[in-house]
């Protein structure tokens, strides 16, 4: 079975962005080489360095980020602003003495290129949106689900529809002209005459597909709400499994990389531990117990950056601005650094590096009381960082934990060594920018059944 990469898909207009970017930046800086200089450099390994320094820093301050948000052409420039001065720092620093590292030739270069693919990068994605129009169509309980997750995404030129009958699916279908997606959930029993119509208009190139797979391609995450014991049975995908080859191709690479990450982190993981002793003269480590593969239960251990004794009565969710964080513990936090002991744990093969986060025992008992098909994550290792850990903030109630599955069932039905490394440098982005764990300030809106849909005026597609 070939791999899924309905993540790929969704992100052919980011990697587009990262190429324009490189379109952009190559035939500037041979133009303004050729005038300033007097020659023409042609594709060098100077120039393909500099395009590799700026398409990093562009990533890692979210250019080629797939933002729910329509942003303004001013904040795009501000942040091509910030990549340009990055830029234009890190070469200076790195490289002097060559003319081509100056101001006079490296700002004008930037700031044009910088310029260039912005305004081109507005107009791709305000034709991208205007071009992204789908019918939803589900059933009365499902729609809640929809609704909240539509909301939640804040998606623009949605319409949300339930229906039960054929003759509403007729009538809602009038209202779809070619460019309009249609997506269409399983508990909706369709006639002959609407299948026709439905196969007439794929056949003329509309998009038609299931509503779990509009989820999926969107979203890049599987309410589970909308899964059926069924459906996992037999649905394509989750082939991380036992004695695969890409089982192996996993351990053998959480094994390279987990020795890696103790070698170079050890001087920071020291320098961590002298500041917590410090602060409160309290333990380094404190340890949990966690739920693993096959529910089998597990000890982790972590840099302290609570309080001693925070949780001697009973186990509690973090909360915004946590009065039991330290000092220390916020950075820590924050930069993740609290997590490096689990490489231990990775090595001793009772995590990944990525894979759905373990959870604890005790809490986990109100979890899969709650949440549909929550022990379906425990499937596969439990990881270091994972799918759900960086398209989502820290999960810091029940309702989030029921988001939070949505993407750790996209994973698995996805896994691939690749979506492992769009994870790793998601986790590299978010640690760079300070987003560790820290929960929000409102726990998100659950998706569920028992949810009340609430009232407000969506947005309707014309013919």
């Amino acid at each position: 079975m070939a791999t899924r990469v309905p993540w790929l898909k969704q992100r052919k207009a980011l990697i587009g962005l990262a190429l324009l970017d490189s379109g952009v930046l190559v035939p500037v800086y041979n133009l303004l080489f050729w005038q300033q200089i007097g020659r023409w450099p042609g594709i060098s390994g100077a120039v393909g360095a500099l395009v590799v320094i700026w398409t990093t820093f562009s990533y890692l301050l979210g250019r080629y980020s797939n933002g729910k948000e329509n942003k303004s052409i001013a904040s795009l420039a501000i942040v091509a602003l910030i990549v340009t001065t990055l830029t234009v720092g890190a070469v200076w620093l790195g490289v002097k003495g060559d003319a081509r590292t100056l101001p006079q030739f490296l700002l004008p270069l930037l700031v044009v290129s910088g310029a260039i693919s912005t305004v081109l990068a507005k107009s791709i994605n305000r034709n991208t949106r205007q071009r992204d129009r789908w019918l939803l169509i589900a059933s009365k309980a499902e729609q809640r689900i929809v609704d909240e997750e539509v909301r939640r995404g804040s998606s623009d030129h949605l319409l949300i529809v339930s229906c039960s009958e054929d003759a509403e699916i007729q009538e809602k279908l009038k209202t779809c002209n070619q460019e309009v997606g249609i997506a269409i959930s399983e508990e909706i029993k369709l006639d002959d005459k609407t299948i026709e119509q439905l196969l007439t208009r794929r056949s003329k190139g509309q998009q038609v597909m299931k509503l779990t797979d509009w989820f999926e391609s969107r979203f890049q995450l599987m309410p589970p709400e909308l899964l059926s014991r069924e459906w996992i049975v037999m649905a394509d995908g989750f082939r991380l499994q036992p004695d695969q080859f890409s089982w192996r191709l996993k351990r053998l690479g959480d094994i390279s990389f987990a020795l890696f990450l103790l070698l170079i982190t050890s001087p920071l993981a020291l320098v961590a531990a002298i500041l917590i002793k410090l602060e409160d003269g309290g333990p380094i480590l404190y340890s949990q117990i966690r739920t693993g593969q096959y529910e089998q239960q597990f000890r982790i251990w972590k840099l302290r950056s609570m309080r001693p004794n925070s949780e001697q009565d009973s186990a509690q969710w973090a909360t915004k601005n946590d009065p039991r964080i330290t000092r220390v513990g916020q950075v820590l936090r924050k930069l993740r650094i609290d997590e490096l002991p689990q490489l231990i744990n990775v090595l001793k093969g009772e995590m990944s590096l990525i894979g759905p986060r373990p959870e604890r025992p005790e809490l986990e008992r109100q979890l899969e009381a709650t949440i549909d098909h929550y022990r379906v994550r425990h499937w596969i290792r439990p990881g270091l960082s994972g799918w759900a850990q960086v398209s989502y903030n820290y999960g810091a109630s029940v309702e989030d934990s029921r988001i939070k599955l949505g993407y750790d069932l996209y994973y698995l039905r996805n896994f691939s060594a690749w979506l492992d490394l769009l994870v790793l440098l998601k986790t590299i982005r978010l640690i760079s920018n300070g987003k560790g764990a820290s929960p929000s300030d409102k726990a998100r809106k659950q998706i569920c059944l028992h949810s009340k849909s609430k009232s407000g005026q969506r947005t309707s597609i014309k013919g």
